[in-house]
């Protein structure tokens, strides 16, 4: 019996996060992948200065790299899924239909193995079959030029993919004539990029790993970094050693937040390891700014005796809007916003303490407030905090939004954007002579909508699993069936691959581990962190097969075959990426001798206003805001359920079926529940459920999931992220973000 297939198990989850556990579970998975002696050529490069960047997460390196190893469990796990031996090739796809495939779970598709050739699957086809790379590049060639109009082409890129692809990737698409450049930013932090570019005048974030060692207090907010970024952990540990305290407000108690045993330490290995949260608080889903405005009225209070508590000057020279904020808050109730947030005024005010009597804070956050309807509100009312306290363009303090995927933030520098800045359009006009569209393309909600009403006939992806990473999962299908052509650049077999238009290309690309040999030798490509450094990757063994392309030269092949008459000579900059380079200098601000910072120290800092105290707003300055509370109001049987990852998890990709963190062995498709609400709704542990949502006029279900007892707020559920992202409407949507609000959906359980 295959280990997807074993009964659920629950246990009591662990008192502590990484240890000696998590290096078992690490190298247990490489040996199962991959053996050992490849495993140990990759991994002590991984992270590394000359090597390869972790596709697992965008958490930065710090200056000195462990000579241990500068990565974390499931930085090995991702490795583990890209550089594994095992092959999905014809053969494969001659043994199982598509129809056989989509029975398959996402967990089973994903360790089938690197793709290794090109595979198309025509309309009326149950199988895919081998396709040449000149056939396949005709193809999508002919069918772009075919379309009515460049506007019925969708283009989306995922985090994983290189500066260097990006940029020629948004360069090819603009001058075949479209914005339409969804990207994975719209289903993560396109809110904090909105928020913070409106308040403070850059959509990153503005603190660098040596802020966190000279901070006083760190909040996180709605972040579980144990599982998604667990190289975070060790920036805590530190920052403890240095005095910070750290807050912690989300609703789940995440262990990885409570007690770390740092892996490269004889305490983490054997001992008790590191206590991280000073103070825990279990808010309540999405009443993050009913807190951060109850804070704000008790400083304010405290700042009449002692006017120091507020950074006065800062506020007065350097931004707008205090006294709006000062006068709204006056009108509201501190006991009431307290109420709404499940929180002890005790807990309450001890946060209001600890902030009162200090002011470099550092505050991070990541999908727990980014995917709900009032996101950028959630966002902004966190600046309103750090502005109050002066908390921005200061050493130990800022914003900080901890990105998921490793080079989503590098994408959207190249300019992957649906709505593209004019100076970005204006830099490509003066550069390579050509008029780039000016309208607003798609995001990914409007791309899936378009697909669905057949505007968008033609989807390629570069890179990700895009179906099981939308919402409304079934719409989403129907979306991509209706399109005459989806391809799909990518390392491994994923669902996405299944739900194809007439006509399905998948194209296998070689991995960040994967060595890129040009015509003018090995090359290694550039990403972005989180905290706004670009620096180098370079792969370190043999790809999988013979009959793989890099993501700069698929592009690059596609652009040639799209556009024959281009003033660009695609195939003449591919042949040595720092070409490619050199135009990334000549159109992004902040790459000047691009080429040469990366040959002197593999990487350099990018320009930031926020980080120096300049803001580059409309106003010059930074703006305070008027925000909103969550206006979800539930009826008596329904929850407010929020979608998460296991720790065998990335993404969309499944590293196996347990959540040791939270105590789920064997399955996932479990909801957690509080037990009182279980009480009150009959419900025993591992009953199975039915979970429906009801808006729009439909009714949208998944059923068999098991109920988990679990320390949650009352009201509130959780379930896992793709199982039940059916239930995530596609125009429950975050307001000017259009961000899916898979964090905030009101749903109801049944037997």
């Amino acid at each position: 019996m295959s280990e997807h297939h074993k009964k659920l198990k629950i246990k009591t989850p662990p008192h502590a996060a990484a240890g000696l556990k998590g290096v078992t579970a690490a190298v247990s998975m490489v040996n199962k992948a991959m053996g050992i002696p490849k495993a140990f050529k990759i991994l002590s490069h991984l992270n590394q200065k000359d090597g390869i960047d972790c596709p697992g997460c965008a958490w930065p390196d710090p200056e000195k790299r462990s000579k241990l190893g500068e990565f974390c469990e499931n930085g090995v796990k991702a490795i583990a899924e890209e550089a594994m031996d095992k092959k999905a090739g014809a053969p494969f796809f001659t043994q199982y239909s598509v129809d056989e495939l989509l029975q398959k779970d996402d967990y089973w598709l994903g360790q089938q193995g690197r793709l290794t050739q090109p595979m198309v699957i025509r309309q009326g086809q149950t199988h895919y079959e081998p396709i040449a790379w000149e056939e396949a590049f005709e193809l999508l060639g002919s069918s772009l030029n075919a379309l009515p109009s460049p506007d019925d082409a969708i283009f989306y890129t995922s985090g994983r993919t290189s500066n260097e692809a990006a940029f020629l990737y948004q360069l090819f698409v603009r001058m075949f004539g479209t914005n339409n450049l969804p990207d994975c930013s719209n289903m993560c932090h396109e809110s904090s990029g909105v928020a913070l570019g409106h308040t403070l005048g850059i959509g990153k974030g503005s603190v660098l790993m040596e802020d966190f060692y000279k901070a006083e207090v760190i909040l996180i907010m709605g972040q579980n970094p144990g599982t998604n970024h667990p190289r975070m952990l060790t920036a805590l540990e530190k920052a403890k050693k240095h005095g910070a305290k750290i807050v912690t407000i989300n609703p789940l108690k995440e262990v990885g937040l409570v007690q770390f045993k740092n892996p490269q330490s004889p305490s983490g290995m054997l001992g008790k390891g590191t206590h991280l949260t000073d103070l825990y608080l279990q808010i309540r889903i999405n009443e993050d700014v009913a807190l951060l405005k109850a804070i704000m009225i008790k400083l304010l209070e405290i700042a009449e005796d002692k006017p120091d508590v507020l950074d006065e000057h800062f506020i007065e020279t350097q931004t707008i809007g205090f006294q709006a904020l000062k006068e709204h808050l006056s009108h509201l109730d501190f006991n009431t916003l307290v109420e709404r947030t499940g929180l002890s005024e005790k807990d309450v005010l001890e946060l209001v303490r600890l902030l009162a009597n200090h002011n470099k804070i550092i505050a991070c956050w990541a999908m727990g407030l980014t995917q709900h309807v009032n996101a950028v509100d959630n966002i902004q009312e966190v600046v309103n905090l750090l502005l109050l306290k002066g908390s921005i363009g200061k050493e130990g303090a800022g914003t900080c939004p901890v990105r998921g995927h490793s080079n989503v933030q590098g994408d959207r520098t190249m300019g992957i954007h649906e709505r593209p800045s004019k100076a970005l359009l204006d830099k490509l006009a003066s550069s390579f002579g050509f008029e780039p569209p000016r309208e607003a393309g798609y995001n990914v909600v409007e791309a899936i909508e378009a697909m669905y009403k057949e505007k968008g006939k033609v989807f390629f992806a570069l890179g990700g699993n895009f179906l099981p990473a939308a919402p409304d999962t079934h719409y989403t299908a129907e979306a991509l069936r209706n399109c005459s052509l989806t391809v799909h650049v990518s390392t491994k077999l994923n669902r996405s691959h299944l739900v194809h238009g007439k006509v399905g290309l998948i194209l296998p690309t070689l991995g960040r581990t994967d060595r890129h040999i040009q015509k003018s030798g090995e090359q290694f490509v550039t990403v972005e962190n989180s905290m706004g450094i670009v620096h180098t990757s370079h792969g370190m063994i043999r790809p999988s097969s013979k009959d793989l392309m890099s993501e700069p030269e698929i592009v690059a092949r596609m652009a040639a075959a799209t556009l024959p008459n281009s003033n660009i000579n695609w195939l003449y900059l591919i042949e040595d990426y720092s070409r490619i380079r050199e135009l990334i200098e000549k159109t992004i601000a902040g790459f000047e001798g691009y080429n040469e910072k990366l040959n002197k120290n593999h990487g350099f800092e990018l320009p930031n206003g926020a980080r120096k105290g300049i803001f580059n707003t409309h106003n010059q300055k930074a703006n305070f805001t008027i925000n909103r509370t969550s206006s979800i109001e539930l009826e008596q049987d329904e929850f407010l359920m929020m979608t998460i990852r296991s720790h065998d998890q990335f993404n969309t990709t499944i590293y196996g079926m347990d959540d040791r963190y939270r105590g789920i062995f064997n399955g996932r498709k479990v909801i957690f529940m509080h037990p009182e609400d279980m009480a009150a709704k009959g419900l025993k542990q591992e009953d199975r459920v039915t979970i429906s949502s009801r808006y729009d006029g439909l009714i949208r279900k998944v059923e068999g999931f098991k109920v988990v007892s679990y320390d949650i707020p009352r009201g509130c559920v959780a379930t896992y992220f793709p199982e039940a992202n059916p239930l995530v409407p596609l125009h429950l949507h975050a307001d000017r973000s259009h961000t899916p609000a898979s964090k905030s959906v009101k749903v109801k359980i049944e037997l």
